[in-house]
């Protein structure tokens, strides 16, 4: 069995944890180690088992080292980083970024601690050593997803072109993050979202020691599909019957009370009747605008976090909070609703003058295929966890359009 080593200041040190790895292998060959020290006494049901599941793989940064999700990016620090070395490479504010990570601008970082960003840097891209431009995204081509509704949606002949192969971009899960209480350390922020504190610990760049500090945020490494299926096992105590308390065996006696009826004066029968009745909550997602000369309204109220990309990203994609509406662009006929093996959901709509508007990765769907909308009407509304944003297309016929030049 073979454990990271997370700090190499010397050989004495480094040897040292190589006789602890080595011990604990010999041990692992005789007895199944208990690495939640519950001791599995008798028959008693162990998660040893569930806690040697590793979680994914922290994603690889950019020559910056910005990781960029949807919904934020960090940064990983270099050997001999300080606060304002790291915010020079990249572009960002040393003070700004100090304050929001509890630190100070000339504070010393550990190779590969997680810094977070407080706003958004441009975004990786070949040009700075990532494989595609644009954050991380699910395993799931939105885009390809989107055109293949828009085949279903309006069949008429289509000339094409070939596109030039792009490198496919990083695909995961984008990590909860967790920012730092008084008090808290990285063994009950491991335990308070079951994993592992090895593992948080490596994706974070903790030292050693696991040593964490108030107002730092950490990453929650997102478990695999297998730990996530050995994390639903049953929490001890839960499904033990309950006994009766014996106070419950013998009902308390009845308590013999007189009801009273406060006399009504002129007073409060005139503010009852003066009480103005509640007024209904207006829904906002009907009244949205368009910017200053755009043609279509937006989509959803948030934080665009990918540009349009032709023959890359056909659209845009929207950020916002999970429930927030996602409305019709323009008036139309909703052409298409349906949603693939990947669970993904997909509206198109047909406009006037040969215009489609795509809605992809959308959830709660509040129209069916035929129905007649109008500009700003609710269709469906962002959804929650790791990808809370929408996937906007506008297509003239069956070619994409920028939507930014509607839109603005």
């Amino acid at each position: 069995m073979t454990l990271p080593l997370h700090s190499r200041k010397g050989a004495t040190r480094a040897r040292l944890v190589l006789a602890a790895a080595s011990t604990l292998a010999l041990t692992a060959c005789t007895d199944t180690l208990d690495f939640d020290l519950r001791g599995n006494f008798g028959n008693a049901p162990s998660t040893a088992e569930a806690a040697r599941k590793a979680t994914a793989p922290r994603p690889k940064p950019d020559n910056r080292g910005i990781i960029s999700y949807p919904g934020y990016q960090v940064a990983v620090a270099r050997r001999g980083d300080t606060v304002d070395d790291l915010a020079l490479r990249i572009g960002a504010d040393t003070g700004t970024i100090a304050r929001y990570n509890g630190l100070k601008a000339n504070d010393r970082l550990r190779e590969g601690e997680i810094i977070a960003l407080p706003t958004r840097v441009a975004e990786p891209s070949p040009a700075t050593g990532a494989v595609a431009t644009g954050p991380i995204q699910p395993g799931v081509d939105i885009s390809s997803l989107a055109g293949s509704a828009i085949d279903r949606a309006q069949p008429a002949q289509v000339q094409t072109s070939t596109l030039q192969p792009v490198a496919a971009p990083q695909t995961g899960v984008q990590p909860t993050r967790h920012k730092v209480q008084r008090g808290e350390t990285a063994y009950t922020v491991a335990r308070l979202y079951g994993v592992s504190v090895r593992s948080l610990a490596e994706w974070n760049g903790l030292g050693s020691d696991f040593s964490i500090r108030e107002g730092q945020f950490l990453l929650i490494p997102p478990v695999t599909a297998k730990t996530a299926a050995a994390a639903n096992t049953t929490v001890p105590g839960q499904g033990s019957p309950t006994p009766t308390p014996p106070s419950a065996t013998k009902p308390l006696p009845a308590e013999k009370t007189i009801p009273l009826k406060p006399a009504a004066t002129a007073a409060t029968q005139t503010a009852a009747a003066a009480a103005p009745k509640p007024v209904a909550t207006p829904d906002l997602g009907k009244s949205q605008t368009t910017a200053t000369g755009g043609r279509l309204a937006y989509p959803a109220k948030g934080k665009i976090i990918r540009e349009y990309s032709k023959g890359k990203n056909d659209g845009i994609d929207i950020s916002a909070a999970p429930g927030t509406a996602i409305v019709a662009a323009e008036a139309g006929t909703v052409a298409n609703v349906s949603q693939t093996t990947d669970k993904v959901t997909i509206i198109v709509v047909k406009h006037a003058n040969d215009l489609l508007t795509v809605y992809a990765n959308a959830t709660g769907v509040k129209v069916k295929e035929g129905a007649r909308i109008s500009r700003g009407q609710t269709i469906a509304e962002i959804p929650g966890g790791a990808s809370n944003y929408v996937h906007f297309e506008v297509r003239k016929g069956f070619d994409s359009q920028d939507p930014m030049t509607y839109l603005n």
